[in-house]
Parts: C-alpha cells; sequence; structure tokens
C-alpha cells in the first residue's frame, strides 16, 4: 500500500514539474527581462516621456511596447488574424508588416517571415532568461514588437514573433 501511494504521488510531482516547465517556456517563448526601452541608448525619431507614452497607450501596451514585456501565447488579438491589410506600431503607426508575409507558426503570436521594408523594424540584441536572439523593435519610436528566430519558412527562413497589443491591423 505504501509503495502504490508512493509512485502515485511521484507521478504527481512529475506531472506538477512539466506542468511548470511548459508554463515557463510559453511566457518565455517571446518575453524578455523588464528592463525599459528608454534605457536603451539608441534614439528615435519619436520620443516621448514614459508619463506622456502611459497616457497614449494601454495599460498592456506600455507594459509590452516600453517596458519589453509579452502577453501569453494564444491570447492576442491577432495570433489568427486571416485578414488582408498591414499591421502598423501601436505607439506611433508605422507600418510595419503585411499580412502577405504572415503564417502560422503555432507559437500563439503573430508570425510573419519578413518585416513591410528594410527599414521598419530594428533588431537588437537580447540576451534575458538564459537565451541569445533578436529583439525586434519599431525604428520609429523604439518600441518593443517582439523576437526574431530562425526558424521560419522560406524564402528568408526568419519567424518574426511579435506581440498582438504591439499591433494595430489596418484591413486593405
Amino acid at each position: 500500500m505504501w509503495l502504490r501511494i508512493f509512485i502515485q504521488f511521484t507521478k504527481m510531482k512529475n506531472l506538477l514539474i512539466i506542468a511548470m516547465a511548459m508554463e515557463f517556456l510559453s511566457l518565455s517563448a517571446c518575453s524578455q527581462n523588464k528592463a525599459s526601452v528608454a534605457e536603451a541608448a539608441q534614439t528615435y525619431p519619436v520620443s516621448k516621456t514614459e508619463a506622456e507614452w502611459k497616457k497614449v497607450l494601454t495599460p498592456e501596451q506600455f507594459y509590452i511596447l516600453r517596458e519589453k514585456g509579452t502577453e501569453r501565447a494564444f491570447t492576442g488579438t491577432y495570433w489568427d488574424n486571416h485578414e488582408n491589410g498591414i499591421y502598423y506600431c501601436a505607439a506611433d503607426h508605422q507600418e510595419l508588416f503585411s499580412s502577405e508575409t504572415k503564417f502560422e507558426s503555432g507559437t500563439g503570436w503573430p508570425s510573419f517571415w519578413q518585416p513591410i521594408n528594410e527599414t521598419a523594424v530594428s533588431e537588437q540584441m537580447d540576451n534575458s532568461h538564459g537565451m541569445v536572439r533578436g529583439e525586434i523593435v519599431c525604428s520609429k519610436c523604439g518600441g518593443h514588437l517582439g523576437h526574431v528566430f530562425n526558424d521560419g519558412p522560406k524564402p528568408t527562413g526568419l519567424r518574426y514573433c511579435m506581440n498582438s497589443a504591439a499591433m494595430k491591423f489596418e484591413k486593405k
């Protein structure tokens, strides 16, 4: 009897460990440390104080765009959007991505294989969460959009994993 209880306890403990690991991975797949965008050394054409940003962004947008946060997978507005149009920065309305380059990555975040043009976004090094990856920011305001990975489809082989709350979508 004690052996059965011990085996049952061990199975439950292992399931709990697996569930916790999956939760951590889902939160960190496109997230990064909470350092403020204001700490970045680069300057951008659109520049506002934290107080000014808080006036024009929702709390979720501020958390993602200015504090480098992330939304949970499969909860954003655009991860499953299949309409034709353009994705803009939620902070400054700069064109970022076209629906023509959006693809189903299975990650729960809107994913694109290429920005709308070469100057729409900038890539910075992100070493948070024990990973090395490219952070993608809006080249106009420096707002955190998401990350880029080398596991995307042809022709670029890239996956721009973006936060829905960092963008606004307009139908064509």
